[in-house]
């Protein structure tokens, strides 16, 4: 039996990667509540990429934006503590797994957080290129999370079934 401190170890980089993921979202979020009024702008590449304070009650992207905020914050702490037991208690995962399921972990207990605390998420990272939605950094960690996942599925040196 796995005492807690290998359960730990084995996926080490996921705990890692989701530490830091809930820290660069939370002190990005910190900062701009501390410096920006809410939907203040400021131009970074005027009319390409702009920091704009916007609250967000909905999921990434503002989806499911109408009413969804008290299901989305137990959607997330359920995930989370998924992906935690998972981690625990599951095989040890390749390195890009790890780096995949501990993004993953990161943002969505980043947004957890505020749906918890605040009723909704801080979202500041505006593409007006495109006119993209207004996301957050804990957006940003589920998303390279996922791409992580799709590389360990198509890069994992499985074998390749052989055909007959």
């Amino acid at each position: 039996m796995l005492t807690l401190k290998l359960r730990f170890q084995k996926n080490l980089l996921f705990w890692i990667a989701a530490i830091i993921s809930i820290l660069l979202d939370h002190l990005t979020k910190f900062w701009v509540v501390q410096n920006f009024k809410l939907g203040e702008s400021l131009a970074l590449w005027p009319g390409v990429f702009h920091f704009t304070y916007v609250t967000n009650t909905g999921a990434a992207f503002s989806l499911f934006s109408n009413g969804g905020v008290y299901w989305l914050r137990w959607l997330s702490l359920i995930v989370s503590l998924g992906l935690m037991a998972w981690a625990l208690f599951g095989p040890r995962f390749n390195k890009w797994e790890q780096l995949g399921y501990g993004l993953i972990l990161g943002g969505a207990l980043g947004n957890g957080i505020d749906r918890f605390i605040l009723g909704y998420v801080v979202d500041f990272i505006h593409f007006r290129l495109i006119d993209f939605p207004v996301f957050n950094v804990a957006d940003v960690s589920i998303n390279i999370g996922i791409v992580c996942l799709l590389i360990a599925t198509f890069f994992s040196g499985r074998p390749k079934c052989k055909s007959q």
